[in-house]
């Protein structure tokens, strides 16, 4: 064997071997939707992780999308709601809109909005943790879970319509329909409610009336900046399914 066939064939294997590590460590997220309407689901990675699916895309009633995600890849997944877009992706949504685009792009979403966040490891540990937050507030029910389960792991999930029960001062309406229910930050905009300043800790930033009500609705979602560590999920799958209206 010549000395260019013998480096060809390294490369080659080097190659394969890298390619077989990668799908390895990848992570697959199935997101579904089980809404009785159109949403569009967008997507904002952490500070410096990569924007997955250009931050945004459409799901119509009972469809799903496969999203590979790279290893250790941070960040939050979100549902816009009642969107209008034009033919060149522009528009405004109802609920979680983000940059006025089908495509976010790395810009985050309005409140209220229900989100789903996750690190999918990290340089010192290869857990997964994930949880469904109502610090951002409300619009949609949706849950996030492993397939096929595992050790340790959990279903985080608001899985019930807030909407429904929304006191009057969080309501946000369109059209006389309420379509989004806020945080106790977003309406009282105080240090006090939004864990800000002086109450920028667990000692000091207490559950609201507000925050009560949600935990005692939806359980396995945080409802405060403080929330009760039980509500963030620790697993190590390969994939997750990530189901916007879940089935009660």
């Amino acid at each position: 064997m010549t000395t260019l066939m013998a480096s060809f064939l390294y490369i080659f294997s080097l190659l394969h071997l890298l390619s077989h590590i990668y799908i390895t460590n990848a992570t697959q997220l199935i997101v579904v939707n089980n809404c009785n309407e159109v949403i569009w689901p967008a997507i904002l990675g952490s500070a410096g992780q990569i924007t997955l699916k250009d931050g945004g895309f459409e799901l119509t009633s009972g469809q799903e999308s496969v999203i590979d995600v790279p290893d250790k890849w941070s960040g939050r997944i979100w549902a816009r709601q009642g969107c209008k877009f034009d033919n060149s992706g522009k528009g405004i949504c109802e609920t979680g809109d983000c940059s006025g685009q089908i495509h976010c792009q790395g810009t985050g979403g309005l409140p209220p909005a229900t989100v789903v966040e996750m690190t999918l490891g990290t340089s010192y540990s290869p857990l997964h943790f994930y949880d469904v937050s109502l610090v951002d507030g409300f619009n949609l029910p949706v849950s996030m879970a492993p397939v096929g389960g595992g050790i340790g792991c959990g279903v985080a999930a608001c899985e019930v319509d807030l909407n429904v029960c929304c006191p009057s001062a969080l309501e946000v309406r369109k059209e006389g329909r309420v379509v989004g229910c806020k945080s106790a930050c977003l309406a009282m905009k105080s240090a006090k409610y939004c864990c800000t300043g002086e109450y920028a800790n667990p000692k000091m930033c207490k559950p609201t009336l507000f925050a009560h009500l949600f935990k005692a609705i939806c359980p396995k979602a945080y409802s405060f900046a403080f929330d009760d560590s039980s509500s963030l999920h620790k697993c190590r799958a390969s994939r997750y399914v990530i189901t916007f209206c879940p089935p009660k």
